[in-house]
């Protein structure tokens, strides 16, 4: 981490609703909750007022993975309980497409090329499709011994990292062929210990930020998965259960969302990596 100690500015509270999906764009932030049936929370990035609701109609109470795209000025959101992804624009209008996708879509993504990626927990699989929901490809990763997926992000190598959503949890890279390149799944003997329930984001240049679920604790995995460190978040009574992710390098800032205690989105500025 560069020069500067990153500090906690912000707390979205609850609403009253257990975990929480988080994104941002531009000077917006959005946030699902799992159990809000379809809508997705609207706040200012600067003010962190609420601004709007969006109406995702069908939307199921699981919605576990969240992505804004700048391109096509559009949000997606993953439907696990309907297999479905939800596409709502944001440039003006309150349209909202979706399309069918393998079983249990869980964390989603944006790459370079503009397309969403599903990570399909219940088929094991990534699909990676156009905004318009045509698939590009699916990549299958039973055969390389890669289970209970929960999250995909493209590097720029072209490669995916995936998180499997297990307790000892493994970050791993993975081919377009669908075979591990590499992977990161500390010992509980290792100076960090095991992982558990890992979800992820990705730095401009492809190091790792891992929400370590089960260990309340957030960590940098370099691009290698050579090393890795614990951030240190300063936040009173620790960081509960991290679960969403979403890293806004622009302005420095993190957003964890939490999935135990208070189900909080909090807000770190001050995160340079």
């Amino acid at each position: 981490m560069k020069s500067g100690a990153p500090k906690l500015t912000h707390v979205i509270p609850s609403q009253g609703r257990d975990g929480v999906a988080v994104t941002s764009l531009g000077n917006e932030v959005f946030v699902v909750r799992y159990g809000r049936q379809q809508q997705v929370e609207v706040y200012d990035a600067s003010t962190f007022t609420l601004q709007r609701n969006i109406t995702v109609r069908g939307l199921g109470r699981w919605s576990r993975g969240l992505a804004a795209c700048a391109h096509y000025k559009c949000l997606y959101v993953s439907d696990i309980d309907h297999s479905i992804i939800h596409r709502a624009e944001l440039s003006g209008c309150s349209a909202v497409k979706k399309w069918s996708v393998a079983s249990g879509p869980a964390g989603l993504s944006v790459n370079k090329l503009h397309n969403v990626v599903v990570t399909c927990c219940g088929a094991n699989k990534i699909q990676e499709y156009t905004t318009h929901g045509a698939l590009v490809r699916g990549i299958s990763l039973r055969q390389a011994g890669v289970w209970n997926l929960w999250h995909a992000v493209q590097l720029s190598t072209g490669d995916y990292v995936v998180s499997e959503d297990e307790s000892p949890g493994v970050v791993s890279v993975v081919g377009i062929d669908g075979q591990v390149a590499r992977r990161y799944c500390p010992s509980p003997l290792s100076d960090l210990g095991e992982m558990k329930y890992p979800s992820m984001a990705v730095t401009q240049n492809d190091d790792i930020l891992v929400a370590d679920g089960g260990n309340n604790r957030i960590l940098l995995v370099n691009s290698s998965l050579g090393s890795a460190r614990e951030l240190a978040l300063p936040v009173d009574n620790g960081i509960q259960s991290p679960q969403g992710l979403c890293l806004d390098e622009s302005r420095g800032r993190l957003y964890v969302g939490e999935f135990g205690g208070s189900h909080r989105v909090l807000v770190f500025d001050g995160v340079r990596l």
